[in-house]
This record gives C-alpha cells, sequence and structure tokens, in this order.
C-alpha cells in the first residue's frame, strides 16, 4: 500500500489554517538568556554555551539571545565571546539580546555589535498591563518617554530593534497601540508579543496576534513581523505558539527543554518536532537529543524519561500488544511502518530507534524481538519459555544484564 494511505489524518478534516501555505517560521532560541533565569539551573561555562550555539545553527534555528549585557561584565564577557563565535565560525544564526528600555542596557549590546562586527538586534522591553504599571507607578507618558530613548538610540546606532511588551497577554489595546505604533514610527522593525506569565489560551492568542497585525502593523505601512514569545504556567505553552504561528506570527520563541522562569518557556525541542511534522521546518533534527541533552548537562537539569521525543521512553516499549505490532510491521520489512504503527513521530525523524525490551507486561513477542536483536535464537522454546517466565514474576523491566544472565542458564 502507499504509505500515506496507511494513517487517516483528522488533523487536516477541518483545518481552518493550512501549513503548507508557509513554507517555513523564524525560530528564536531562548535557551542562553530567558532560560538561564529559572532558580534551579546552573549557568553553562562558555565552552558549552558556545557548543550549544552550533546545535542551534546546526538544527535550522534562525536567531538566538545570547543574553542581556546591560546585566554586567560577566554577561558582557559571555555575549561577546558568543558573537565572537559567530563570526569565527561562518554560523548562519543570527543573534540578539534583551535589553531594559534603559540606555544603559542598550549601550553594552552596540559596543558588542562594534566590536565583533556583526549586528545585534536589540530586543528592548517593558511591562505593558495594568497590573504591571500600577505596582510600578508608571504612567504611560514614562513608558513612552523610555521607550523612545532607547528605541531611537539603538536605531540610531545601526542596530536592528525589536520592541517587547512584557506581560502583553493581559494589556489593554490601547497602550499595546501606543507602544507598538511609536517603536515602529521610532525605527522598530520587529514587534514581540510576550505571554510573560504564561496567562494566554490558545483563543486568546489569536485574537492578540491578529489585533496586534491588523491593528498595528498593518496601518504602519512599513514591513514589521511578529513574534511570539510564550511560557508554560498554564501547560499551553506549544499550544499557544501553534496557534500564534496559525494567526500571522512570523517568529516564535522557545528554550531547550522548556527551561525558563518559573514553569518555564515553550519547548523550543516540541516546537521543532512539530513544525517538522507539520511541514513548516526542513532542517535535519538527528542532533535534537545531543541539544537537549548538553542543556540537561550542562544546566544540571534532570531529563525526564517520559519527556516527548527526547526521554528515554519515548521509543521504548516493554508491552505485549504495542510490542506484537512493531515486531509485525518489521516482518515484513518494512522499517517505515514499524517506526509509526505506534509512534506519532518517526523515532529515524530525531536520529532514534525504537526499542522493545521485556517486562511483566510484556508477551512472547517482546521475548523474540530482544533475543534477535541480541544475537540469540528467538525460536529456542525453551529459552523464550524462561525469559518469559522470568518477566512475569518481576514487577519491571528487566535490565539487559538480567537477560544476559537468563540467556547463559541454559
Amino acid at each position: 500500500m502507499e504509505e500515506p494511505s496507511l494513517i487517516y489524518d483528522w488533523n487536516e478534516v477541518t483545518q481552518d489554517f493550512q501549513w503548507s501555505s508557509i513554507e517555513s517560521v523564524e525560530l528564536d532560541d531562548e535557551t542562553l538568556r530567558d532560560g538561564l533565569q529559572n532558580p534551579s539551573v546552573v549557568d553553562p561555562p562558555i565552552s558549552e554555551k558556545i557548543r550549544l550555539l552550533h546545535y542551534m545553527d546546526q538544527l535550522g534555528i534562525t536567531t538566538a539571545d545570547i543574553g542581556l549585557p546591560g546585566a554586567g561584565p560577566r554577561a558582557v564577557d559571555a555575549v561577546t565571546a558568543l558573537a565572537q563565535e559567530v563570526v569565527d565560525s561562518k554560523l548562519s544564526i543570527d543573534v540578539n539580546c534583551a535589553a531594559r528600555t534603559v540606555l544603559a542596557d542598550v549601550r553594552p549590546i552596540v559596543d558588542i555589535s562594534q566590536k565583533v562586527g556583526i549586528a545585534i538586534e536589540a530586543c528592548t522591553f517593558i511591562g505593558s498591563s495594568p497590573i504591571r504599571q500600577y505596582a510600578e507607578d508608571w504612567t504611560l507618558a514614562k513608558m513612552l518617554r523610555v521607550t523612545e530613548e532607547s528605541v531611537t538610540f539603538a536605531v540610531r546606532e545601526g542596530l536592528p530593534v525589536m520592541m517587547v511588551t512584557e506581560d502583553t497577554t493581559r494589556a489593554h489595546p490601547d497602550v499595546l497601540k501606543e507602544l507598538y505604533s511609536k517603536a515602529i514610527e521610532w525605527g522598530a522593525r520587529r514587534l514581540c508579543i510576550a505571554d510573560t506569565v504564561g496567562h494566554a489560551t490558545p483563543a486568546g492568542v489569536r485574537a492578540l496576534v491578529r489585533f496586534v497585525i491588523e491593528e498595528i502593523v498593518e496601518p504602519s505601512g512599513e514591513s514589521v513581523g511578529v513574534d511570539w514569545h510564550g511560557h508554560r504556567d498554564r501547560g499551553l505553552g506549544l499550544a499557544n505558539t501553534i496557534a500564534a504561528i496559525e494567526a500571522g506570527a512570523t517568529r516564535v520563541h522557545g528554550t531547550a527543554l522548556g527551561i525558563g522562569e518559573r514553569s518555564g518557556n515553550t519547548e523550543m525541542d516540541m516546537i521543532l518536532v512539530n513544525l517538522k511534522l507539520l511541514g513548516a521546518h526542513d532542517a535535519d533534527l538527528s542532533v535534537l537529543p545531543e541539544y537537549c541533552e548538553l542543556v540537561a548537562e550542562a544546566c544540571q537539569i534532570p531529563l525526564v524519561h517520559s519527556y516527548p521525543v527526547i526521554g528515554a521512553d519515548a521509543f521504548r516499549t516493554a508491552t505485549g500488544v504495542h510490542a506484537a505490532a512493531i515486531v509485525k510491521a518489521h516482518a515484513k520489512g518494512d522499517e517505515w511502518l514499524a517506526d509509526r504503527i505506534y509512534s506519532a513521530v518517526p523515532a529515524s525523524m530525531v536520529g532514534r530507534k525504537q526499542v522493545i525490551e521485556i517486562g511483566p507486561m510484556s508477551g512472547l513477542s517482546n521475548v523474540k524481538f530482544w533475543l534477535r536483536a541480541n544475537g540469540y535464537n528467538p525460536e529456542d522454546e525453551e529459552l523464550c519459555a524462561r525469559i518469559f517466565q522470568a518477566a512475569k514474576k518481576t514487577d519491571r523491566t528487566l535490565t539487559k544484564g538480567e537477560l544476559e544472565v537468563l540467556c547463559k542458564m541454559g
């Protein structure tokens, strides 16, 4: 049979958005800035940050936020080293830096950009919601004044500028119109909608993105990109990011493994996987596990076994029914089928394989597959029975060492 006919895709039955209408989506990796704000992570040494930057480049990520140099000398050194690495290694990835809407934050970006010799996008941010304004005793006039000062300075110094409104998803439309429209007048060529506290739902994201495009960007007459920056406080980070793209966002942000403030940011690895499956990203994702494993190791955070696609159990089964289906697919000599019969994400897409193991939920199919894969005779009935009986008596998946002992008992 033809491969497409083997899967009926309900995702495409009543689609409001045609993913085939876009060739790709720009991606901004926030791992090295927003991700490191998580209080449980360790800030990696620069050598590990450089390795991570190379993985981002290999994965086809468009831009990387490499820090907030206004934070002090250590941040300046890291940002300079990363920007220099882009130049020295001729990486395709572009870089940007975060900055509050104060000149003290923008100046270091200008200095590093001029020193290294590449354009560094200045991502100038200010809180925009009523709750933030009330807590800070900010007036709109004051917000506009400091925003004008920082944006015009960056533009005058030759930096591309993205205007970021923090807490956009709880901000009043009139305030957003003022901040964004003026920022465009002052030279900003990107606007970033930030779900800073993970407040938004997909419906809210669509409404907000469309509002920014239709009420602010289009009337300006300028070519202005719209970014989406999401957080996971309600567990909606990835769904909101997909909704933002469908509504017209041209670049979306994420971090490896979703690290970031509180519950973290949208997972860049999951964005990559989903865009690849939707046909909106064409880079080779075979190094995706290495990208995530490096972040887990360098930032000293656990990589949970059940984490989608990357976790140790993502393509691993010890269940009899599942294993039997995979074994039957292998028996047909069809690797495409075996990689999808019990997996929405093909393991081969990220450089991995389907793994069949043996435990209390296993059937004889698991035993025979494991024996064949490990160089033993799967037709040895006595051996199969010995392993099968041992599996039924245990309360967990048997290790390879335990199975090797059972194989040698005969």
